[in-house]
């Protein structure tokens, strides 16, 4: 099963249109078995999940999320009501979903949230949560909280069954980081149990837009495919690890991020 997550830029940059084409390619080439979208979009009737989706050959459903918040002014017309969300694809039917609200103590507006999904996997369901965690540093309490409400919701016993429980998505934190460390305990890092590079980034300063005002971030690895057993005890087997997204398509990279993903059994 080849899971993936990425941070696709929503239509920031002012070349969300051209970089489409970058994105659909890579996901062509990796085929994702399931695939978290951050900053993924929903306008005009559709989002782009169920865009990517139908390219694809996938099953899709969106979420809306406060973070990163849409600009206000717009930068260009083709943000104008537009909104930012969470995504994800599936190989297999998608049976429910639900949002999860997370804390947010200190920034003002609408929560942010997780997008949780049950999917038909032909072993039983697989939990799937998808999430994008505040990443300004003079928001630490609500760093620490959603950190918390994640690593509870991951372990929630509603998700057991013969399956791992996957949480995906942009942590915004590097994996040393103190404040991920109730979400670390209690799943496991694909990257790390894959064999992957400790040095691997998913927020490259090389790139031509790089977000270089984020210095506690810029040149790591923060987005994170972590697993959980789905019973006590059940082997989680990684069988490798892998960044994507990270050569330009046509002379542009798809997105200010890299994609991660993990291939795991089954």
């Amino acid at each position: 099963m080849r899971v993936m997550t990425w941070n696709v830029w929503w239509r920031f940059g002012g070349n969300w249109r051209e970089r489409a084409a970058g994105i659909r390619t890579t996901l062509e080439t990796y085929q994702p078995d399931v695939l978290g979208l951050v900053e993924a979009w929903s306008a005009d009737g559709t989002t782009q999940p169920d865009v990517l989706a139908g390219e694809l050959g996938r099953h899709a459903c969106f979420a809306p999320t406060s973070l990163p918040p849409a600009p206000d002014p717009i930068e260009e017309p083709g943000q104008a009501g537009a909104t930012v969300g969470l995504g994800l694809l599936s190989r297999w039917p998608i049976l429910r979903t639900e949002v999860r609200e997370l804390p947010h103590p200190q920034r003002p507006g609408a929560p942010p949230t997780a997008l949780v999904a049950a999917l038909d996997h032909p072993r039983g369901e697989l939990h799937v949560i998808v999430t994008c965690r505040e990443w300004e540093p003079h928001y630490a309490q609500d760093r620490a909280a959603q950190t918390r409400a994640l690593a509870a919701l991951v372990t929630d016993p509603a998700f057991d069954g013969p399956l791992p429980v996957l949480l995906i998505g942009d942590l915004n934190a590097p994996p040393d980081e103190p404040e991920l460390a109730p979400l670390r305990a209690v799943t496991v890092d694909t990257w790390e149990a894959g064999g992957g590079d400790p040095t691997a980034t998913t927020l490259d300063s090389l790139l031509p837009y790089a977000p270089l005002e984020a210095t506690t971030l810029i040149d790591r690895r923060i987005d994170h495919v972590l697993v959980r057993p789905g019973r006590p005890g059940a082997p989680v087997t990684v069988r490798g690890a892998f960044i994507a997204g990270d050569r330009p398509i046509d002379g542009l990279y798809p997105s200010d991020h890299y994609a991660i993903g993990a291939d795991l059994d089954p």
